[in-house]
Parts: structure tokens; sequence; C-alpha cells
């Protein structure tokens, strides 16, 4: 199911947002020092060909310790990249989930575009894991909490 799910949203329009992204990547790259946002463009540009079957986590709940993009840096990286792109990306999502929303069929791929649209406003800090691994990552931050709440 997933792979025949892909395959209509690379056709019906994945492919575009796919290629936004790899354009403001590709725009970040040239500028040198946006060279960290242009390699998030580019993991998350190849997500957006693809979604389904894959989600975005925070690297801080998938390895449960804060790395430069998860903690004070990433957070200033995530307000530049706002300013910048990711309030164009996340329009562009938006508009493309909009347009599915019409038709009843097209209900699951624009949820996946306000999902994507989310993403687009702050993708520091974020990796691209399969669904299996994100929920282990949720289950296992979730028992830690716990734990920690019964010491």
């Amino acid at each position: 199911m997933r792979a025949i799910g892909n395959f209509l949203w690379f056709i019906l329009g994945g492919v575009v947002m796919g290629l936004a992204w790899w354009l403001a990547g590709l725009l970040a790259f040239i500028s040198i020092i946006g060279i960290p946002w242009g390699k998030a463009c580019f993991v998350i540009g190849s997500f957006t060909f693809f979604p389904f079957g894959k989600q975005a986590i925070s690297r801080r709940q998938l390895t449960g310790r804060d790395d430069v993009g998860t903690g004070a840096l990433g957070l200033v990286g995530n307000v530049l990249w706002f300013v910048f792109a990711g309030v164009w990306l996340a329009i562009g999502h938006v508009m493309a989930a909009l347009a599915n929303f019409v038709t009843i069929i097209g209900i699951p791929f624009a949820i996946q575009h306000l999902k994507l649209a989310g993403i687009a406003l702050a993708p520091i800090g974020q990796t691209v894991v399969s669904n299996e691994i994100a929920d282990a990552a949720r289950s296992d931050g979730a028992r830690a909490q716990v734990d920690s709440l019964r010491r």
C-alpha cells in the first residue's frame, strides 16, 4: 500500500514540492553559510518525494540526547530558516493541501502536505526515519519518562 501511495503522491504533486525543497537547499549551499540548512533541505526534499512509510522525528527524541541542531543553536537556525525560506515552503504545502482536500481521494495527500508544512517551519534538529523506528523511539522516550517519574 505504501508503494502505491508513494507512486500516486509523486506523480500528483510530490515531485513539485520535493524539487522546491531541493531548490531551497541549492540556494542555501550557494550562500556557503547556509550549508546546514541546505543539508536539511535535501533530506526533507527526499522525504517529500516519497513520504509514506516514513516520519520526521526530533533527533533528541530519537537518540535521547541533545546535539547542535536540537539545542540553542538549532533554535536560532530554525528562526532564521523560518524567516528566509520556511514560511514559503510551508505556504506551498498548504496550497497543495487545499488543492488535495477538494477531492475525497486526495485527503490523505492533503494531510501529508500539512505535516510537511509543519516540518517546513522548523526542519533543523529533525531526521527522517521509518514509521517503525519513530514509534519505537517514542515508546522508549515515554518509558524513560515513566521510569523517571516513578523514582
